[in-house]
């Protein structure tokens, strides 16, 4: 089963209370720059400073009391991480993290600072399973995994309800896309609300599993990506993949300088602190790999969790 606009629909309900409804904006140069009139979703601005918490906080609330006192699990390093945990915290049920051991400290502090119990492992995925199955074992906790979970997807597409509603005239919705929940979530969501809508995704050169998995018909695993933008390493699940293939029209790639140009121009234009992942898809924009001139884009823009001290223009 694949989730639909009656489980984004409760999930919205769900998260209400907890998830923040982002602004969306809009801003003249970008505009005059695309030839095309761009609506930024700006969940850089959400709980946690991504999309993720749309998803977690969904999971989170659907488990049931008896589920729900045995505490939820993942492993993560990202955003994930730190969505779950507070997911967790709101409703006051214990989060194991499984974090390796080579995660930044940014992040182990963030995750720690949401209450969530980190165990950290080898930073191998191997070594993350293994240590995430054993501690299910000993607790009972429900696996929440970062995408491929019907939840979860169910969670991240409230985001193109949202703008939708906002901006009901879209011609084309644009997101990052990773391991594919904010993209299929999206999918899902547009497609039902507006069947003529157009859902575009980027990914960066780097790590174009889900382009070449896209052209293939089969998941193509990510090997090895390298990648400014973190949150885009992952492999498409098996939950995600059918969804982008009945409802994305295409997915762009951009190299990492136009990445960082764009991040750079959100930054210094809008006033919009981005992370590298969230300017994917106005970098497709931005260096033309697509053409959306005179036509109305919706762009979730996926989080704004940055390294200060290593931005990628210094």
């Amino acid at each position: 089963m694949l989730p639909t606009l009656t489980d984004i629909h409760a999930a919205a309900v769900r998260i209400a209370p907890y998830a923040h409804r982002t602004p969306v904006v809009t801003n003249h140069s970008l505009n005059k720059r695309l030839g095309a009139t761009l609506f930024l979703k700006c969940e850089n601005l959400q709980k946690v400073g991504a999309f993720k918490f749309r998803g977690a906080a969904n999971a989170v609330f659907s488990l049931s009391e008896d589920e729900a006192q045995r505490g939820v699990i993942a492993h993560s390093s990202g955003n994930h991480a730190q969505a779950l945990a507070l997911a967790a915290r709101l409703r006051g049920i214990p989060a194991h993290i499984v974090m390796p051991s080579n995660a930044p400290a940014v992040k182990k502090a963030a995750v720690a600072g949401y209450g969530a119990k980190i165990t950290f492992c080898e930073p191998t995925l191997e070594a993350r399973e293994a240590t995430q199955a054993e501690i299910v074992v000993q607790t009972g906790a429900t696996i929440i995994h970062p995408y491929n979970d019907l939840r979860v997807i169910a969670g991240q597409g409230t985001a193109a309800v949202e703008l939708l509603a906002e901006v009901p005239d879209l011609d084309v919705i644009m997101t990052p896309v990773g391991g594919g929940g904010l993209l299929s979530g999206t999918a899902v969501a547009a497609n039902a609300l507006k069947p003529d809508i157009r859902v575009i995704a980027g990914e960066p050169t780097g790590a174009d599993d889900a382009y070449r998995s896209l052209q293939a018909g089969r998941i193509i695993p990510s090997v090895r990506p390298q990648t400014i933008a973190d949150g885009l390493l992952t492999s498409l699940g098996t939950l995600t993949f059918p969804i982008i293939q009945a409802h994305v029209e295409q997915i762009v790639t951009v190299s990492e300088e136009e990445i960082i140009n764009t991040m750079r121009f959100l930054w210094e234009r809008t006033k919009l602190i981005v992370e590298p992942s969230a300017a994917v898809p106005v970098a497709a924009l931005w260096h033309k790999k697509v053409d959306l001139r005179g036509l109305n884009v919706g762009v979730i823009l996926s989080g704004g969790n940055v390294d200060l001290e290593k931005l990628p223009w210094l």
